[in-house]
């Protein structure tokens, strides 16, 4: 009796495969070199008829026996699936038919490359962030997130002060527009914006990059050890709230008086890799056209 053949889930992002044109060339290939190919929504509440006639199957259900997850989309939609991924101990290659696509391994016109999983998968591990909210010394909000956790003003402009801590010990200080504490992933996403550095994605560390300073900076992001836990406590921002955001997650209200802790957590998350195309390559292929060099 011959073995069941190895399942991968394919996640097609409707807005960024119009006519699920690059989903169908995968499953295509997929099932020709011997794998079983289902098909999933990365959003719950995505209406069936956006996937143009495929059968919709539930993510969470298909995720627990699956070899694969392939995205179709930006790295948003990477960002979206790479909790359940994590979780679920599920490798994840992303097909880029978005814009910049640094997560993603594959661009759409690269499909041929699939063939090459017949013969394995091979991965890299991501670190990823535990991000926790405590209020009144009780735990009211937590979120695993791969790119970052955003601490930021609200929609009506106004300075928030923060207190930054490194295990309890005072880091920094910050009156501006907010904070972004990263991973090596997240560096070249809202971090590289505000300033922060590009950081190699197989680092073991954490990023902590101010936004928008107002108050005299003596740095400009601190690059820490994955195994500090970062603290940010709020102080006289009045009534107003500020927002936590993870990985452009919904956002989260925290007001003066709570505390936000991040940190590296244990969970990780696994990319698969069919090309040989190193960190450096895919930053000057994906950024400096953009800049003129």
């Amino acid at each position: 009796m011959e073995p069941e053949p190895k399942k991968v889930i394919l996640c097609p992002n409707p807005s960024r495969d119009p006519g699920m044109r690059a989903t169908r060339e995968a499953e295509k290939i997929l099932r020709e070199i011997g794998f079983q190919t289902v098909i999933c929504s990365p959003f719950r509440e995505r209406k069936r008829d956006a996937f143009h006639g495929l059968e919709i199957k539930p993510l969470q259900k298909e995720l627990r026996d699956a070899v694969l997850l392939i995205t179709f989309g930006g790295d948003g939609t990477i960002l979206h699936l790479a909790r359940s991924a994590a979780l679920a101990h599920t490798p994840v290659l992303g097909v880029n038919t978005g814009e910049l696509g640094f997560i993603a391994e594959l661009e759409a016109s690269e499909l041929s490359a699939l063939y090459d999983l017949k013969t394995g998968i091979q991965t890299e591990k991501r670190v990823m962030l535990d991000v926790a909210v405590l209020r009144g010394g009780k735990q009211v909000y937590n979120h695993l997130g791969l790119n970052d956790a955003v601490i930021r003003e609200g929609a009506i402009s106004h300075v928030i002060h923060l207190n930054i801590y490194a295990d309890q010990k005072r880091l920094a200080e910050i009156a501006g527009d907010g904070v972004i504490i990263s991973t090596p992933t997240g560096s070249t996403a809202y971090s590289l914006s505000a300033g922060g550095p590009v950081v190699e994605p197989s680092a073991q560390i954490l990023q902590v990059c101010p936004i928008c300073a107002h108050n005299t900076m003596r740095f400009s992001s601190y690059i820490l050890s994955g195994e500090h836990m970062i603290s940010v406590e709020l102080e006289r921002n009045g009534h107003k709230p500020v927002y936590l955001f993870v990985d452009e997650s919904r956002a989260f209200p925290i007001y003066s008086g709570d505390r936000v802790t991040v940190k590296k957590s244990r969970h990780v998350l696994e990319l698969a890799r069919l090309t040989d195309r190193g960190f450096s390559d895919i930053f000057a292929r994906k950024m400096l056209p953009r800049t003129g060099i």
